[in-house]
């Protein structure tokens, strides 16, 4: 069954957006997990707009699934993660202006960088996840690099799933195949929803993971956070 990692960075952003402690991020986090969810997402920017530095220690304490800490492998980045130890780290290649994760490494022409970070990460015992775009080349240079699992990034699917659903999908399917082989584990993430989940599993039987944030933050405000992470979870059941 492919697990369900909730990212909670949307729920730090209305907190962040007064002063105090509203919602609970600690609690939030405790409840996505007494809800259903296999995995807490955050990932910390250097502006802290949402997830701040200071969550992390917390979030390490008391999340008991999988701790998932995503981000550009920035120095002050990395000596977090290192701090902290979680079950996996999912390096994006996105710098602290860009507004949201749109593409995935280039995994050639950034090979020595993220083999030095890959090692120094293993070297902690962290498993290592490249966010990555679905291309076949990119899937053999993350092999190469040393990485543990790939996340393919879902955002051009998700925009062309209402035209063609089995057009969009084609070539994730032919990657995961490829990582499967490989012997990458192989995750996905970003805007995936409600409405295009469950085909997106059911084409890829090799799918571990799916990281999901704003649609399902989203979702909760109409349905509550407890059944929205239900109905995530019977889309991918």
């Amino acid at each position: 069954m492919t697990r369900l990692s909730v990212n909670i960075n949307k729920v730090a952003l209305i907190r962040n957006s007064r002063e105090g402690n509203f919602p609970n991020l600690k609690q939030v986090a405790i409840d996505c997990e007494k809800f259903g969810a296999e995995g807490i997402t955050v990932h910390p920017r250097p502006d802290e707009r949402h997830i701040r530095y200071s969550d992390i220690p917390m979030l390490k304490e008391v999340v008991t699934t999988e701790f998932n800490i995503e981000g550009y492998p920035g120095e002050n980045f990395l000596k977090l993660v290192e701090a902290n130890i979680p079950d996996q780290c999912t390096l994006v290649p996105d710098g602290p202006d860009v507004l949201t994760s749109s593409e995935g490494w280039n995994t050639i022409d950034n090979a020595p960088i993220l083999k030095e970070v890959i090692n120094r990460l293993h070297s902690k015992g962290i498993r290592v996840s490249l966010f990555l775009d679905p291309v076949v080349d990119y899937v053999y240079g993350a092999k190469e690099v040393g990485a543990d699992k790939v996340e393919f990034y879902t955002g051009k699917y998700a925009l062309d799933y209402h035209q063609n659903p089995a057009e969009a999908i084609v070539k994730h399917k032919e990657c995961a195949k490829l990582a499967n082989k490989l012997k990458l584990g192989v995750n996905a993430g970003h805007d995936l929803n409600l409405d295009n989940l469950k085909y997106y599993k059911q084409e890829l039987p090799q799918l571990l993971e799916v990281s999901i944030g704003h649609a399902l933050i989203s979702d909760a405000i109409y349905f509550g956070l407890k059944n929205a992470i239900q109905l995530y979870k019977r889309a991918l059941d």
